[in-house]
C-alpha cells in the first residue's frame, strides 16, 4: 500500500528543501503520496498546497502581529487536515513558529510520527529550545555536523543529513568578466549587503564607503553586487551617486559566476558565507543592528563567532567586523590585507569547511533525509 507523507514548509528556504525532498522520496518510493503545504518549487514537484505558503512567510514582530489571528487559523486548519488525512508521517521543514505549533496539536490528538527538518540554532542561543523540540517531534534532521549532540542529550533521535548547498551547482563561468566588460587586470570585489531591507539600510552605506576608501588604495578596483531582482533598483539608485565602477547581477547562476570571478568578498553575516566558501573566495563578514537589538542579543547569544565558517571550524579564520567594529576603516584594512596576500592563508580553511557540510555517506542530503523519513512510515 502506498505511503502518505505530509510535508509542511513555511518560507522560501523550506520550499527549496521540500522540493529536493520530494524528488528523493519519489526516487526511493515511486508510489509515495505527497500532500501538505509548500511553495512554487514543491508544487512543481507535484504538491498541491493546502493554502498558499506565502501566507506564512512573515518575519519580524511588526509583520507577524497584524496577521496573528489568521496564522492561528492556519495552524488549526493544518492540524485538522493532518488528523483527517492520517498520513504515515508528518515532516515539518524549518519555520518553527508555525511548524512546531502544528506539531504540538498533532501530538495531542494522534500518534503520527513527526520528523522536523532543520534544527533551531540552540548552539547559538536559547539552548532550552532543544528540550522543548524533543517533546514535540520524533526525529530531527540537521544541516550541520556539530548539531546532533545538542538534541541527543534530550533523547531526540537526530541525523546529520548534510547541507543543501552541497546539492547545488556552484561553478565558474570563464566568460563572466568579458560579458560584463570587466577589464582583465581589474581587482574584483563582490559586495553582499544582505537580502532584507533592514540589513541593506544599515550595511550598504558602510560597504559603499569601504569601497570608496579601498579604491584609493587598490588600483583598478571593480565591484560586483550580486542581489535579488527586487532589490537591484535600490542598490542601483544608491550606487549612481558614487564614482565607483560596478556591476549588478540578479540571477543565482551569475551570483556564483561573480564569486569565482572575484578576488575577495565583503558580505553580511549569513548563509552567503558558505556559498562564498564553495567558490573558495576569501571574505570579510560584517553585521550591524540597532543598539537595543544588540543589547538584547548580547545577553542571549553564547557563541564567540557569528560566521558559519568559523563556527564549523571551531576557530576564527574569517575576519568578522560586528557592531562598533563594522566601520569603513576597519573593513578597508581587512579587505586590503586579503587582496594583498591573494587570500592564500584563508583558502585551505574554506575548503576544509565545505568538506564538513557533506553527508557522512555518498548520498545527497535530500536522499539521506528521505531514507530517514521513509523509515518512519514502516
Amino acid at each position: 500500500m502506498a505511503k502518505t507523507i505530509y510535508l509542511i514548509a513555511g518560507e522560501a528556504s523550506g520550499d527549496f528543501l521540500g522540493a529536493g525532498l520530494i524528488k528523493a522520496l519519489k526516487t526511493l518510493s515511486p508510489d509515495v503520496n505527497i500532500i501538505g503545504i509548500g511553495g512554487s518549487l514543491m508544487e512543481t514537484e507535484g504538491l498541491s498546497s493546502l493554502f498558499p505558503m506565502q501566507e506564512l512567510s512573515l518575519m519580524g514582530l511588526t509583520e507577524v502581529l497584524p496577521h496573528a489571528l489568521h496564522i492561528l487559523k492556519r495552524i488549526r486548519q493544518t492540524a485538522d487536515d493532518i488528523v483527517q488525512k492520517k498520513p504515515d508521517v508528518v515532516v515539518t521543514i524549518d519555520s518553527p513558529g508555525f511548524c512546531l505549533r502544528v506539531a504540538k496539536k498533532i501530538k495531542d490528538k494522534t500518534s503520527i510520527p513527526i520528523v522536523h527538518y532543520v534544527a533551531p540554532s540552540v548552539w547559538a542561543w536559547r539552548e532550552g529550545r532543544a528540550q522543548k523540540l524533543a517533546a514535540k517531534v520524533d526525529h530531527l534532521l540537521t544541516l550541520f555536523p556539530f548539531e546532533p549532540p545538542y538534541f541527543e542529550k534530550y533523547n531526540l533521535p537526530t541525523t546529520f543529513v548534510g547541507h543543501p548547498l552541497t546539492e547545488q551547482t556552484i561553478k565558474s563561468d570563464p566568460t563572466f568578466r568579458n560579458h560584463h566588460k570587466i577589464p582583465e587586470n581589474a581587482i574584483v570585489l563582490s559586495i553582499l549587503p544582505g537580502s532584507r531591507m533592514g540589513e541593506i539600510n544599515k550595511l550598504l552605506p558602510i560597504f559603499i564607503e569601504t569601497a570608496e576608501l579601498l579604491s584609493k588604495k587598490i588600483k583598478d578596483l571593480h565591484l560586483v553586487f550580486p542581489t535579488l531582482p527586487h532589490l537591484a533598483p535600490i542598490l542601483s539608485k544608491t550606487l549612481k551617486g558614487t564614482k565607483l565602477t560596478y556591476t549588478l547581477v540578479t540571477s543565482i547562476t551569475e551570483k556564483y559566476a561573480a564569486f569565482f570571478a572575484s578576488d575577495a568578498a565583503l558580505a553580511a553575516s549569513g548563509t552567503v558565507s558558505l556559498e562564498l566558501a564553495f567558490a573558495n573566495l576569501p571574505m570579510v563578514i560584517a553585521y550591524k543592528v540597532s543598539f537595543l537589538t544588540y543589547f538584547i542579543i548580547k545577553k542571549l547569544v553564547k557563541i564567540r563567532n557569528v560566521c558559519l565558517i568559523n563556527i564549523l571550524l571551531g576557530k576564527t579564520v574569517v575576519d568578522e567586523k560586528l557592531q562598533k567594529d563594522c566601520t569603513a576603516d576597519q573593513l578597508t584594512a581587512a579587505l586590503e590585507k586579503i587582496l594583498n596576500s591573494k587570500g592564500r592563508e584563508m583558502k585551505p580553511h574554506l575548503l576544509e569547511a565545505t568538506k564538513r557540510l557533506y553527508p557522512l555517506t555518498s548520498d545527497s542530503p535530500s536522499s539521506v533525509a528521505a531514507k530517514v523519513i521513509l523509515e518512519h512510515c514502516s
